[in-house]
């Protein structure tokens, strides 16, 4: 009876995580082409993002108020609201909004993809994870589909390699996020309140850059615009809900894979309806990626 329990206990917990996994991926390819879409209605990078993470802030402010759980403050959840906000929301998220109008809106979500390598790795040398075959057939099927998507990018003729380099920080700061979430996660706090307390941080970051010079938060006061923030506020709040909870359920590893769905829904996404080229090799390399999501979800049911 107690096996039989447990075995029901962890397939919720992969079906919770599949499921935000593959929200959550949907969310995060829909909001680098909402970023596009910015860029060309004249909204700053730092302004497009530092009013819609600070509406997502309220929003979720508003539903742990509703729920009365607010987020807690204390030393240890201050750091981590603060070390959170900086490499997960407002330093990566910044970098990749300002890359879209030099690289495009495609080539940003495929390079979200990217980050499982270096989560898989450092969270096999900090002993967050054990090594499992399937898991890591998986990171590489990822990277490999991610990969061919993006090479075919650098070795387009018009490409702006500056920009390209810039941006591939970003999965770098991603992979320091999803591991430091899981290493300093505080004890018995549940995901619904440590993700608001993570976006007011960024907030502030964010509003605090804006202080320096050349740097502004003005943004058109046309209806338009004012939409877009709220829409991508919407979508930022649903994306960072889901990341929490589903770090909870599938860890840091399974977490990386976000990007790699929000390739796979942001490319076709910049192609279809926002009319960039489509990237050289996308069937492929979208294979791959779908391959490699379902691998590690089963690495880890089997787990």
């Amino acid at each position: 009876m107690a096996h039989s329990s447990t075995l029901k206990n962890n397939h919720k917990t992969g079906l919770v995580a599949l499921a935000c996994l593959v929200l959550g991926g949907a969310l995060l390819g829909l909001s680098t082409n909402l970023a596009k879409l910015a860029g060309e209605l004249q909204l700053s990078p730092l302004a497009f993002l530092s009013w819609s993470i600070g509406g997502a802030a309220i929003i979720l402010l508003m539903l742990s108020g509703i729920r009365g759980k607010w987020p807690p403050i204390t030393r240890r959840t201050v750091e981590y609201y603060a070390v959170s906000a900086l490499v997960g929301v407002a330093g990566s998220n910044l970098i990749f909004f300002s890359a879209v109008p030099h690289v495009g809106a495609g080539f940003v979500a495929l390079i979200i993809s990217l980050p499982p390598l270096l989560t898989y790795g450092g969270a096999l040398l900090l002993g967050i994870e054990n090594f499992n075959p399937a898991r890591a057939l998986g990171i590489v099927a990822a990277l490999i589909g991610a990969g061919v998507l993006a090479a075919n990018k650098l070795a387009a003729p018009n490409a702006n390699i500056l920009w390209i380099l810039l941006a591939l920080l970003g999965p770098v700061l991603l992979a320091i996020g999803n591991l430091y979430r899981t290493l300093r996660w505080p004890v018995g706090v549940a995901a619904d309140v440590l993700a608001p307390g993570m976006l007011v941080g960024a907030t502030v970051m964010l509003f605090s850059a804006s202080l320096l010079p050349g740097f502004s938060l003005t943004v058109p006061t046309q209806t338009i615009p004012l939409l877009l923030i709220t829409v991508q506020a919407l979508v930022f709040a649903g994306q960072f809900l889901l990341l929490f909870i589903l770090q909870k359920h599938g860890g840091p590893v399974m977490l990386s894979l976000l990007g790699a769905v929000g390739a796979v829904v942001g490319v076709p996404v910049a192609v279809y309806l926002q009319g960039e080229a489509p990237p050289q090799g996308l069937l492929i390399g979208a294979l791959f990626i779908g391959a490699g999501v379902a691998l590690v979800t089963f690495g880890k049911a089997k787990k």
